[in-house]
């Protein structure tokens, strides 16, 4: 069979699916989705065998330790997984919540529904755990989905993959509601973007240049964010100690994610008396540091940053250090260079974190507390297939809600319209 004839006949059992998801109860996803939970734990051997020969292969190509990092699944892993399926379960079901109901002049009673996209499409790398994230809020949301994953993942994704199949027939469900390519063809990708006709929006998750190649190409919507360069602004009035642990926190927890700091900004009247003790910090976790002037005088660890690294996001132990004058310079710098993703601030002064909330142009804001809680799962969505940076229909991390529409309804009793 041809790619082209491949991808047909994925969109069109997708397409079929959807319209039996978008009529299936409540009981039956959440059956369907502990279902898929109990085939992860019977394949767990087979999934950590699978694993290890995307791992082999990758260490063949000479991935770097932080996407090998991304690509592994250990038991840690799969539990996270399993019990990923079971909180998606546990969490209302939007489909067919009916709000906004108000009486009209002329007798109507009008209101709106909330229901499935349709077909979602979700083209990603490296992280094997992206395919159960993306089948359980795709399934409980009432969406088909086809996923492509990365190549470096293939052996994985297609082990799980067989796991959600057993767990969507156990309980009658269409298997094609949730569709994982089998082949490594570039083109495939391609392929996906360009048909409306079966698929009514495409999430990318990955590097800048996989998201700009599939912005620029697309004839699907996308919902998207480019790239992960978030911020921590030290105030005047931060507690030091909360501040040490949320940088050192923010950073180092795990390089490789799109919610690491990237760029870290301390007031210049506090700064000799954190950033000696977090160069220390940083240090002795190999973290390599760039900065401006000003933050190059407290330590000779920390290198002279090029204009190109306020923009950039490392997804790795390096980090980009300024100093700021106030915090109008450190709002100025993160809109400026940041990506709207997540950005923090720690500061005791209320007056200034209301400014801080309401001026960073971001997706997510924090006030004395990590970036690295930009997460679903963190933010009681159970699970998420992406991070949006767009301002229309999904914005920060994209759960159910971000994969439903409305539509409005009109409830009359023989009502016709006379004007």
């Amino acid at each position: 069979m041809s790619l082209e004839s491949y991808m047909n006949q994925i969109g069109q059992q997708a397409r079929a699916a959807s319209r039996l998801l978008a009529k299936a109860s409540t009981k039956q996803k959440n059956m369907a989705l502990f279902a898929m939970a109990d085939a992860l734990e019977v394949a767990r051997p087979r999934l950590i065998l699978e694993n290890a020969k995307d791992l082999e292969s990758g260490e063949e190509k000479g991935l770097d330790a932080a996407l090998i990092d991304r690509l592994r699944l250990d038991d840690a892993r799969i539990d996270g997984m399993i019990e990923g399926l079971r909180q998606v379960a546990a969490l209302p079901d939007p489909v067919g919540e009916i709000t906004d109901m108000v009486f009209r002049p002329s007798g109507i009673q009008l209101g709106k529904m909330r229901v499935p996209l349709g077909v979602v499409g979700i083209i990603y790398e490296s992280r094997p755990n992206v395919t159960i994230d993306a089948a359980s809020l795709c399934l409980k949301s009432g969406n088909a989905t086809i996923l492509r994953g990365g190549s470096e993942a293939f052996h994985s994704n297609q082990a799980i993959a067989e796991a959600v199949s057993e767990g969507l027939k156990a309980v009658g469900l269409p298997e094609f509601a949730v569709q994982v390519l089998n082949t490594t063809d570039r083109d495939a990708v391609g392929k996906l973007i360009t048909m409306p006709e079966f698929v009514d929006v495409i999430v990318p998750r990955g590097g800048k240049g996989l998201i700009e190649r599939i912005s620029k190409d697309a004839r699907v919507p996308v919902i998207k964010h480019l790239d992960g360069n978030c911020h921590v602004y030290i105030d005047d009035e931060a507690d030091l100690e909360k501040a040490f642990n949320i940088a050192l926190n923010a950073k180092t927890r795990r390089y490789g994610v799109c919610n690491a700091m990237e760029s870290l900004l301390i007031h210049q009247s506090v700064v000799g008396d954190i950033l000696p003790r977090l160069v220390a910090a940083y240090t002795e976790k190999g973290v390599e540091l760039v900065g401006c002037e000003a933050s190059q005088a407290f330590s000779s660890a920390i290198g002279r940053a090029t204009e190109e690294d306020w923009f950039t996001e490392y997804l790795a132990p390096k980090l980009s250090v300024k100093v700021v004058s106030d915090i109008d310079e450190a709002i100025a710098h993160i809109n400026q260079y940041g990506s709207h993703h997540s950005d923090a601030i720690v500061s005791c002064n209320y007056s200034k974190t209301r400014a801080f909330m309401t001026e960073v142009d971001s997706s997510s804001v924090m006030v004395n507390a990590s970036t690295a809680f930009a997460d679903g799962f963190e933010y009681g969505l159970g699970a998420e297939i992406g991070i949006s940076t767009d301002k229309i229909h999904a914005r920060g991390p994209v759960g159910l809600i971000g994969l439903t529409s409305q539509k409005y309804i009109v409830l009359g009793d023989g009502h016709t319209r006379d004007n």
